[in-house]
């Protein structure tokens, strides 16, 4: 009787333990991906949120992306939140598909031309950058330009403004959250790039020895497009309005956070993926888990002005709000 009691015990326990599983992961200062503790790192939110969705319990590490790599070989980590995806890494990583792009653009003073698609159109030009931050080879080994690195985006702007460079390079997430946030400062200071300099997609990766890690994966999977369609996505970016497939079908729909959608049709918003960017003339709306096929249908009720200190988190705590 009492071995018979004992596994009645044992077996929720282990059954506790299989669905709150820790994961030591780790990750470089990448801001406004991954960043320090207490300062914000949308990657780090999402990747968080979609793994504790899955009973994972996320142990995060910043550290210098060197040591990254050199922990996740060694087995010191087990994976890390936001890495790009090479064909070396594939020989030992088990990668998510991606939940997020780096995406940089070209932004210069009002009336500068932003038109450019490559630095190796801004011959002599002085663009600023982040210190540290991962742009890849192809800007730093880039010698017709003159880099001028800054601590901050804050501090580039700055500097643009007061001529002490000629562009600046964000990232198209930060652009999002100012057209959202600063819209009137934007079109009064600022000249946005239409594309990406470098777009690199964002994967959740882990060891492929890891027990269970195909399972991890394609929970996580599962768990990212949930979150894409059920306004999660929206309040960690801080957006109102972001584009994906919410229901699959290969049609690309604007998903709304909350039920304040504005007045007139969104005219900014920001795409989760490039890949699958909406076709012009195409307007599907995602309000409260019903589509809607034209800003005509959409019911009045959501035609409201959009509070956003309700709606979103307070702004001021992303660290990314650009000052004039």
């Amino acid at each position: 009787m009492k071995k018979l009691l004992l596994l009645f015990l044992t077996i929720p326990c282990l059954f506790m333990y299989s669905q709150n599983q820790n994961i030591k992961l780790a990750s470089d200062i990448w801001p406004p991906f991954s960043n320090v503790e207490g300062e914000k790192g949308f990657a780090l939110e999402l990747v968080k949120e979609a793994l504790e969705r899955g009973g994972i319990q996320m142990e995060l590490n910043i550290t210098d992306f060197d040591s990254v790599m050199e922990g996740i070989i060694s087995g010191i980590y087990q994976g890390s939140p936001t890495l790009w995806k090479t064909q070396d890494r594939e020989n030992y990583l088990l990668y998510s598909e991606p939940y997020l792009e780096n995406r940089l653009i070209l932004v210069g003073r009002k009336g500068s031309d932003v038109s450019a698609i490559s630095l190796s159109e801004l011959k002599n030009k002085r663009i600023a950058i982040i210190s540290g931050y991962a742009y890849g080879s192809s800007v730093y080994t880039n010698l017709d330009v003159v880099l001028i690195p800054g601590k901050s985006d804050q501090e580039n702007l700055e500097k643009l403004l007061t001529f002490k460079t000629d562009y600046m390079l964000v990232d198209e997430l930060l652009i999002s959250y100012l057209l959202t946030y600063q819209l009137n400062d934007i079109k009064r200071f600022l000249e946005i790039g239409k594309e990406a300099f470098i777009v690199q997609p964002l994967y959740f990766a882990i060891l492929k020895n890891m027990p269970n890690a195909q399972k991890i994966i394609d929970d996580f999977n599962g768990n990212i497009n949930k979150m894409m369609s059920d306004g999660t996505y929206n309040k960690i970016l801080e957006l109102n309005w972001i584009q994906s497939d919410v229901d699959g079908d290969g049609v690309l729909e604007l998903v709304l956070h909350g039920d304040s959608a504005g007045r007139d049709a969104p005219v900014s918003y920001y795409k989760l993926m490039t890949e699958t960017a909406m076709n012009e003339g195409t307007e599907r709306y995602y309000i409260n888990g019903e589509v809607y096929d034209g800003w005509q249908v959409v019911p009045a009720k959501y035609k409201t002005d959009i509070i956003k200190a309700a709606n979103m988190n307070n702004s001021s705590s992303s660290g990314l709000k650009l000052k004039f």
